[in-house]
């Protein structure tokens, strides 16, 4: 028998608050959103993860729901300038974003520019405290050390970002157990983390949540958690 872990008594409705319900793909019919904003309401999900071009239309579809809708901003590279970021945050902001996910400067942290990639996040995340939104930290940990992730996560930290996160879901790797639990050693109790990429399944949600991810960036979020009302009708 499998023992029991803090992680692995999380109720499903507890992982669905937990869940920002995720759509990125650059194409698919327009039926896919209306979808994906009506599993947020059944399900109440923490949010839906969506591009900016898409802000509007699914705020129509969640109007009333109190569901927030979230985009990414620098995506997926994270290569823009720190000008061009802040117009996109500003524009998504007006247009009715309230949760934005940034991708960091990566070819900076790299080559030990820090001052570089402290000036961003402080300009993002400040944009984002003033407009009473959620920022959260994309590191693309696939492609850092882990003195890199550190040093990301302990900047991210310091500018007032609310959440450090794994990764776009667009890179050569996704979340893994080992890089939350280093995130969350080194931001502390008060700032987030969030796992994305990779989280397809219950097993995989509950082992990032026990692991110190407080949030999960899934375009599964259905699947996990009707996995997790199986289990509690089977328990019952």
């Amino acid at each position: 028998m499998q023992a029991e872990t803090p992680g692995s008594r999380r109720s499903a409705a507890a992982v669905a608050g937990l869940i920002d319900h995720t759509l990125l793909k650059a194409f698919g019919p327009e039926s896919d959103l209306r979808t994906l904003c009506a599993e947020a309401v059944e399900y109440r999900f923490a949010s839906v993860m969506v591009h900016p071009c898409q802000i509007e239309r699914c705020l129509a579809w969640l109007q009333g729901s109190g569901i927030p809708v979230g985009t990414v901003i620098g995506f997926p590279l994270g290569q823009n300038t720190t000008a061009v970021k802040e117009f996109e945050m500003r524009d998504a902001l007006r247009r009715g974003a309230r949760e934005l996910d940034m991708v960091i400067n990566l070819r900076a942290l790299q080559a030990g520019d820090l001052g570089q990639v402290r000036a961003e996040l402080e300009i993002l995340a400040g944009v984002c405290r003033a407009a009473g939104a959620v920022s959260k930290a994309i590191l693309e940990t696939c492609y850092l050390t882990d003195a890199e992730k550190r040093r990301a996560c302990e900047l991210a930290r310091e500018t007032g970002v609310q959440f450090v996160k794994t990764s776009t879901g667009f890179g050569s790797g996704g979340a893994t157990v080992a890089d939350i639990r280093l995130m969350r050693e080194t931001v502390g109790p008060a700032v987030g983390v969030k796992a994305s990429g990779g989280i397809r399944d219950a097993a995989t949600a509950l082992a990032m949540i026990e692991a110190g991810a407080n949030r999960l960036g899934t375009s599964s979020g259905v699947a996990i958690v009707r996995e997790l009302l199986q289990r509690e009708k089977g328990d019952a």
